[in-house]
């Protein structure tokens, strides 16, 4: 791999961030779903930057006990959870409203357990394997009680709405790396280079996942046109 396309790939957690947000600021206003999205963007985009900027430059004039960007990882992955939860909850017509509000309750419990028992939240070594494990674990399940409930209708409007390939890139997304964050630990004591490698697999999924969202928000825009995307009452 060439060490330009390296880079490409070693950034694409911060530049992919920019392609649903080009279709996201001239959308006019937001469906109801729309705008946890548009605030995990957002957040994502920061947090990611000054991870990246951290790691990979010294434009940061930072003490060495300060250059932790383990910190902004693990918040990442609590904002995730937070935004695209809510995603799930105000996606209009769907079953299983119960089950979706429980998720939230059961995660922040799996948090309190996790912080206070088996991980530091704010190691400079390495991420929270188990954080990021149990949010992919809990977003695969929304993702899959979302395909259930479109089972569950015959009405190609709502199956085929602009929020599905939101789901679809989140699918993808935690699906793939479920596993990496699994066994990242074991693979990063057996070898950097080889985490670094598997890391690469995170960003390429990454990428597909703002893709698609970006894909969402070109939907509702042409659906709704540049100006009249409605808002959704509760």
């Amino acid at each position: 791999m060439s060490e330009i396309l390296y880079n490409l790939i070693d950034w694409a957690e911060v530049w992919a961030l920019i392609i649903p947000l080009v279709f996201i600021f001239p959308a006019g206003k937001l469906k109801r779903w729309q705008k946890p999205v548009v605030i995990y963007l957002i957040l994502a985009f920061f947090l990611n930057l000054i991870a990246t900027l951290i790691a990979d430059s010294n434009l940061i004039p930072l003490s060495i006990p300060w250059k932790n960007n383990i910190i902004f990882y693990n918040l990442h992955s609590v904002i995730r959870f937070i935004c695209f939860s809510y995603f799930f909850i105000c996606i209009p017509q769907q079953p299983y409203s119960k089950i979706k509000k429980l998720i939230p309750i059961v995660y922040i419990l799996f948090l309190i357990i996790d912080v206070t028992f088996f991980e530091n939240f704010f190691d400079s070594h390495k991420i929270a394997a188990n954080l990021f494990t149990g949010e992919a674990f809990l977003l695969l399940v929304y993702c899959l009680l979302f395909y259930l409930s479109k089972l569950k209708t015959d009405n190609d409007e709502i199956i085929w709405g602009p929020e599905i390939y939101v789901v679809t890139g989140l699918s993808i997304f935690v699906v793939t790396n479920f596993f990496l964050y699994l066994f990242y630990d074991a693979m990063l004591a057996e070898s950097l280079a080889l985490a670094n490698n598997i890391w690469t697999v995170h960003n390429v999924a990454y990428i597909l996942f703002c893709v698609l969202i970006a894909k969402a928000f070109s939907k509702a825009r042409r659906r709704f046109g540049n100006n009249s995307i409605p808002k959704v009452s509760s």
